[in-house]
């Protein structure tokens, strides 16, 4: 199954630009081969841009990663709710005002990496638990209606759109 099985009415289309990130990646496959080329890609960052910043208020690069799993378990917990049938309308979550307190900059890069890896391994054995019928379960995430599939597209969608913005603004 990739992005392209997707029906418009499983997703916000605020979550369009994420979902065509996913290059036509298979969602249980897309999961690893993606975190793979994440993973690549920022293990090849200058350890001297890991806490620079392209402009005042904008958030460093340890921020981002930081950002990226935390919003990785968000959605996971949603898919988890959503194919276990939970009817309940989840609420949306503020990035903002997760970024100072979460103390990124205080950190590793290393250990960000080290969660961002044991973050995805657990969203990995999730989906793949997930059968057809729980994929294409739906329920409402921030006011609108989402489905299992559609966040999993949603989450590698959601890493690749940042690690484009750290080469666009952050790797000149």
């Amino acid at each position: 199954m990739t992005s392209k099985d997707l029906r418009v009415d499983e997703y916000n289309p605020y979550y369009q630009t994420y979902v065509n990130k996913t290059k036509g990646l298979n969602l249980k496959d897309g999961l690893g081969s993606n975190y793979e080329t994440v993973l690549s890609f920022l293990n090849g960052i200058p350890s001297g841009k890991h806490e620079y910043r392209y402009a005042i208020g904008k958030w460093t690069i340890k921020e981002m990663l930081l950002h990226i799993i935390d919003t990785e378990r968000i959605f996971a917990y949603r898919a988890l709710r959503i194919a276990r049938q939970d009817k309940t309308s989840l609420p949306g979550f503020d990035q903002d005002a997760y970024v100072e307190p979460s103390n990124a900059n205080r950190r590793s890069f290393d250990s960000l990496l080290s969660e961002h890896k044991a973050v995805r391994q657990a969203t990995i054995i999730l989906f793949d638990s997930f059968d057809d019928t729980m994929l294409t379960a739906t329920g409402t995430a921030s006011n609108s209606t989402i489905s299992v599939r559609a966040i999993g597209f949603i989450i590698m969608g959601h890493e690749n759109h940042h690690c484009d913005i750290i080469k666009e603004r952050y790797l000149l």
